[in-house]
């Protein structure tokens, strides 16, 4: 399956939460989510309320969490399946083991170090090679970091919008947490640890992905 294309407000809507996938915009009354909440609150009456939803079978509860984790990083359907059976190889527990990979792909890591306001952002960032780690370059957004990793910005894109993007951003909305260290004046992120699941603030429901492709 593609990376959706639609509108990705839609997206945010149909999972009836914020996902945070249009940055800035997603902390101002533009929201959609937010706009959406205020309508319903606003309707009453039998004309003006809402459609009641159907309840969701236990198939369809664990494919909305894994359509959830997949427009949260951005990851094509191939790829997240991908990820899925690396982290099914790996000791411990499988949907544990799946969030730390996530979380440790380049892309996020930029979103979290607030270089970008949205993974998308972070991605077109990587994409581009403005970063390097330990120095090198790397434009895969798929790139695991591990601990003892330095993520820098290239020289010669030092220049480019996105970096002045990510030095206005670094100070406002920081999303990195205790297994990443910023350095805000040289906008460099270097990894400390592994992630573990309490320094993740998304809501997935990793035990629900685990279920779904267990089934199949």
């Amino acid at each position: 399956m593609a990376r959706n294309t639609n509108p990705v407000c839609k997206i945010c809507k149909s999972q009836g939460e914020k996902l945070f996938l249009k940055g800035e915009r997603c902390y101002t009354p533009k929201c959609a989510v937010d706009r959406s909440r205020d309508s319903s609150r606003r309707s009453s009456g039998p004309v003006g309320a809402p459609r009641r939803r159907r309840r969701l079978s236990d198939h369809g509860i664990q494919l909305k969490q894994k359509q959830k984790a997949r427009h949260i990083y951005g990851i094509y359907e191939r790829q997240f399946r991908g990820m899925f059976d690396e982290a099914a190889r790996q000791s411990g527990v499988t949907g544990s083991n799946l969030l730390k990979l996530l979380e440790r792909r380049l892309d996020n890591v930029i979103y979290r170090a607030g270089f970008a306001t949205s993974r998308p952002q972070a991605r077109q960032t990587v994409n581009h090679g403005h970063i390097q780690v330990n120095g090198r370059k790397v434009d895969v957004p798929s790139f695991i970091v591990k601990p003892g990793d330095v993520i820098s910005w290239r020289e010669k894109s030092k220049s480019s919008g996105l970096y002045q993007t990510a030095n206005d951003n670094v100070g406002r909305r920081r999303q990195a947490s205790n297994w990443i260290t910023v350095d805000s004046e040289n906008l460099t992120a270097a990894i400390d640890a592994v992630p573990n699941e309490d320094d993740v603030d998304t809501t997935i429901d990793t035990r629900m992905i685990t279920e779904y492709y267990s089934r199949r």
